[in-house]
């Protein structure tokens, strides 16, 4: 079994909850390989959506790269990021935001949830199956026989919600178990199992 807990619980209460639990940081600050499972982290080749020929080093540099602001447009000198670093544009430096650019040079302004689906999900689901795959196929397996606990700061295990940051630990728990978003076993969303503060 694979679920997801807030970064910020302390590890004895998650294992109060889970004995006997692996536990298992997934965020930027993870001080293992499993860093690599960050939307921060520098692949390298990721595939921009609607971009035909331009890559980026993070699926996070994508998602604040296609951002448009009222006094700004897209800013794909983010997909050569490697620092994991310094990716966020703000409403105060920028304005109000007005969507995400279907594509580098899309005409079209995609909606929050819409960004999610057509932006977000294809890139991180890239990364999932092209450059962590090693790490999915151990959590698959040691999921079969114990309870994996996946850390991350964000909270929102809907796609569809638009008022939180989508938890990326909810996407590789969906990926290593096929369920939606990725699979085909589920058709409807999936209740997550996870007890958040």
């Amino acid at each position: 079994m694979i679920v997801v807990e807030s970064h910020k619980k302390k590890p004895e209460n998650i294992l109060k909850i889970y004995p006997g639990a692996i536990i298992a940081d997934v965020t930027s600050q993870a001080k293992d390989g499993l860093v690599r499972l960050s939307p921060f982290y520098p692949h390298g080749g990721i595939p921009v959506p609607f971009s035909e020929g331009i890559t980026s080093m993070s699926v996070e540099a994508i998602w604040q790269g296609l951002k448009v602001f009222e006094k700004c447009d897209v800013d794909i000198s983010l997909f050569s990021n490697t620092t994991m670093k310094n990716m966020k544009r703000t409403v105060r430096r920028y304005g109000k935001p007005l969507g995400h650019r279907k594509g580098v040079s899309g005409n079209e302004l995609l909606g929050y949830v819409e960004a999610r689906h057509l932006i977000y999900l294809p890139a991180y689901k890239w990364v999932l199956e092209n450059k962590v795959h090693d790490i999915i196929e151990r959590l698959r397996e040691a999921s079969k026989t114990k309870t994996i606990v996946l850390l991350d700061y964000a909270k929102n295990c809907d796609i569809d919600d638009p008022s939180q940051p989508l938890s990326h630990a909810f996407l590789v728990k969906a990926y290593t178990e096929g369920l939606y978003p990725f699979g085909e076993k589920e058709k409807v969303k999936m209740k997550q199992k996870s007890i958040f503060d």
